[in-house]
């Protein structure tokens, strides 16, 4: 049934879809690492496709071997493509094949790592780039926004190479979301869990929406 306006007449399914396709497009590249928070991926997903948003976002989404631990893929829309590992090598067999971690950096508007673990950050900020993730923000185009949402255990967060780690990225003109402090799933209490999910949404649309 559709939604009563202003007019008092109701607003059909595809004047919403008119109204959807009128509204500027991004291609939105989200990052899964191995954190429990990654449960929380789906939802990510589910409030960047909101239809209230100011923005169309395409999604694409790249998880590490170790996020796979903290949801079912099954759960993710169908239209949502989901990146692994191995694609890495599904679509490059020789030269002048395509390489999927810089078509992936090409076709990105932005970036969003959401999860970030403590070990995906400290190689990030090291410069390893030992996975399909890690490869695409290595060739990151520093002229595009990038933002990253930390996760880890209140122990590993206070620790300082965490702050030294994050202040790196940041240095290189990403963008921090910052952990908030709540009960973790190991029963600590204490900072490092990883922002709400509409914080983010309203961290990132809110980015992309300032006057230039």
């Amino acid at each position: 049934m559709g939604e009563t306006g202003l007019s008092g007449k109701g607003t059909t399914d595809s004047e919403r879809t008119a109204t959807i396709a009128m509204k500027p497009e991004r291609n939105l590249l989200i990052a899964a690492t191995g954190s429990v928070a990654t449960i929380k991926m789906v939802q990510m997903i589910s409030e960047f496709s909101d239809d209230k948003l100011p923005y169309k976002f395409n999604i694409k989404v790249i998880i590490t071997e170790h996020a796979k631990h903290f949801f079912e893929l099954e759960e993710v829309p169908e239209h949502v493509p989901i990146l692994h590992n191995r694609d890495e090598w599904l679509t490059w067999n020789k030269r002048g094949d395509p390489v999927l971690h810089i078509d992936l950096g090409k076709w990105a508007d932005l970036m969003l790592i959401a999860p970030l673990s403590a070990n995906s950050l400290a190689k990030i900020a090291s410069g390893i780039c030992d996975n399909l993730m890690l490869c695409v923000v290595r060739a990151w185009d520093l002229e595009k926004p990038l933002f990253f949402a930390p996760a880890m255990n209140t122990r590993m967060y206070d620790h300082p190479i965490t702050r030294e780690q994050i202040d790196k990225l940041i240095k290189w003109g990403y963008k921090e979301i910052p952990c908030i402090s709540k009960t973790l799933m190991c029963g600590d209490t204490g900072n490092g869990a990883m922002a709400e999910v509409s914080t983010i949404v309203s961290i990132v649309v809110g980015t992309l929406t300032l006057p230039l």
